[in-house]
């Protein structure tokens, strides 16, 4: 039971992780928006820039994460069982 629950945390495919990046985004604009309110000039652009740019960081990550476990996949396929020799 348990693994069916943790089964809807994991990412599958391309159109999953661009949807919680697109969430990312805009929880971070939302921050962003929220330090520029509170620090005008300067220092509230940096904190918006930083927030956004951790969105681009995390959705990278994400992304080359994916696409390294579908070459490890492939890789496992085509190797096959491992024989006793």
């Amino acid at each position: 039971m348990l693994r069916k629950v943790g089964r809807l945390f994991v990412i599958k495919n391309r159109f999953e992780a661009f949807a919680i990046i697109y969430a990312l985004a805009l929880g971070a604009t939302a921050r962003g928006a929220a330090y520029l309110d509170e620090f005008p000039g300067f220092g509230g652009q940096m904190l918006f820039m930083a927030t956004t740019g951790a969105v681009f960081l995390a959705g990278a990550k994400i992304l080359d994460c994916l696409r390294l476990e579908r070459e490890l996949a492939v890789l496992r396929a085509d190797d096959g069982p491992a024989s006793a020799d």
